[in-house]
């Protein structure tokens, strides 16, 4: 049996919390990318591109995305060298690496790609994981292994 759910189950699990699901659907077919809030069910934990490729120990954007997937096993955006790491919304309040890695939450609208939009590009959002199923997030301790792995990349680049 697949672990992948059909589309439609993943958008409605994605517009869930807007407060009409059918503007982020129109805007998923007319510009490809929606704002959705954060914050009840999801939260993203935002990693900047340099910070990611010290953790995966590339700068391509393939071997990237296969060292994701085995590190965080979850959904990932990314947006002009920032990626975005998605986690339950609940793990999101007890996030504890806002210096380094924050957590954006309540109040906050994400850009989230139209599932389909996978490669990078253009300028815009697209899915380096997209989502398989309702709630596939990335788990916080596998998150917070790859930010301290891409801080001690970092540091070690530095000497």
């Amino acid at each position: 049996m697949s672990s992948y759910a059909p589309q439609y189950l993943i958008i409605e699990w994605l517009t869930r919390h807007h407060d009409d699901p059918d503007q982020a659907r129109e805007q998923w077919l007319e510009q490809r990318v929606a704002l959705l809030p954060l914050g009840v069910d999801i939260a993203a934990v935002r990693l900047t591109g340099d910070l990611v490729r010290a953790a995966t120990g590339t700068d391509d954007p393939e071997q990237i995305a296969v060292t994701l997937a085995e590190m965080l096993d979850g959904a990932v955006i990314s947006d002009r060298d920032v990626y975005y790491a998605l986690i339950n919304g609940h793990a999101g309040l007890v996030w504890d690496m806002e210096k380094d890695a924050p957590c954006l939450g309540k109040g906050v609208y994400l850009g989230v790609p139209a599932l389909d939009c996978t490669t990078q590009g253009s300028r815009a959002p697209y899915w380096v994981l997209p989502p398989r199923r309702e709630g596939d997030f990335c788990r916080p301790d596998s998150v917070r292994r790859l930010v301290t792995a891409g801080l001690l990349g970092l540091h070690a680049a530095e000497c």
